[in-house]
């Protein structure tokens, strides 16, 4: 696991979620927890090592 920080993009704010670096690919939705939106949450890990974090909101 690694803690990977990232900023919500609702309300700004930093959060910081652990990840599970044993699975290459991984996406799902998960509610900030400062604002309770919900954020769709890709990422890709490449020899235990993040390669790419992406998250957006999901229009509601």
């Amino acid at each position: 696991m690694e803690e990977h920080f990232f900023q919500c993009p609702y309300c700004w704010e930093q959060i910081s979620m652990l990840v599970d670096v044993s699975l290459r690919h991984q996406k799902y939705i998960e509610d900030c927890e400062i604002c309770c939106n919900p954020i769709q949450i890709s990422i890709s890990v490449e020899s235990q090592e993040i390669v790419s974090f992406q998250v957006d909101d999901i229009g509601q």
